[in-house]
């Protein structure tokens, strides 16, 4: 019976189909992008951690660029940028927050648009179908005569019907996707947040150790000086 759907009501089967080929195929995108840009954070922290107390803040940035993943290469490079440049946190902690706003969600939200437009395209236009193909199934009934008429119409009105079933069948899926894939972004706002929180503890703990360091260094003063010119053997 679908096939037959397809055959006479063409011109909205194959406009349903190539929709849902199309929202099928932008999910499959998106679901790779999250996959490729996702960091295992229980493994990176210490190796930054790592970076940061053997090279400071140079040799973190370093290690940050040669990852491809979402949190290191557009999160954490900006800041180490900046806090490289001697501001302080707080300019380091503005610049990951514009990462955020500005560069990573913007990017994380890439394909979810056209996924939502299709998945209520496809609604709709399934829903004109059935009504263009009803339409003409009631105006055969009318022609028609006698009680025989309205029963030979009966498989146009079931044929007329697969259209709103081809355009729910395309959106209930991509909707649904669309709702993972938002839930999905703002669980990983928190956790990009929660990292900027991390870095920003390890960078005033590198700053402070590299604080104390200096302070506890021997200086040469006056007292220096006249110890040398007594090791030189000069006499009164």
């Amino acid at each position: 019976m679908f096939m037959t759907f397809v055959q006479n009501d063409w011109w909205i089967a194959i406009p349903m189909m190539l929709m849902s080929l199309t929202g099928l195929t932008l999910v499959f995108w998106r679901l790779l992008l999250n996959i490729n840009g996702s960091t295992n954070m229980n493994e990176f922290l210490p190796l930054f951690q790592q970076k940061l107390e053997r090279e400071g803040v140079a040799g973190a940035l370093r290690f940050c660029q040669t990852r491809n993943d979402f949190i290191p290469k557009r999160l954490l490079v900006p800041g180490l940028e900046t806090a490289k440049q001697g501001t302080g946190l707080a300019a380091v902690r503005r610049a990951m927050a514009n990462a955020i706003e500005l560069d990573i969600l913007p990017d994380l939200n890439f394909l979810l648009a056209p996924i939502l437009a299709i998945a209520k395209i496809a609604t709709m236009v399934g829903l004109f179908g059935t009504v263009i193909s009803m339409i003409g199934a009631f105006n055969e009934i009318q022609k028609a005569s006698g009680g025989s008429g309205g029963a030979g119409q009966a498989g146009a009105i079931g044929l007329a019907l697969f259209a709103t079933a081809l355009g729910l069948v395309t959106a209930i899926p991509l909707v649904f996707a669309h709702v993972l894939f938002k839930a999905w972004i703002a669980k990983f706002e928190v956790r990009m947040k929660s990292v900027a929180q991390k870095v920003l503890l390890l960078l005033q703990s590198a700053k402070a150790s590299g604080k104390a360091a200096t302070g506890s260094g021997v200086k040469t003063g006056p007292a220096g000086s006249d110890s040398a010119v007594l090791r030189r053997g000069v006499t009164p």
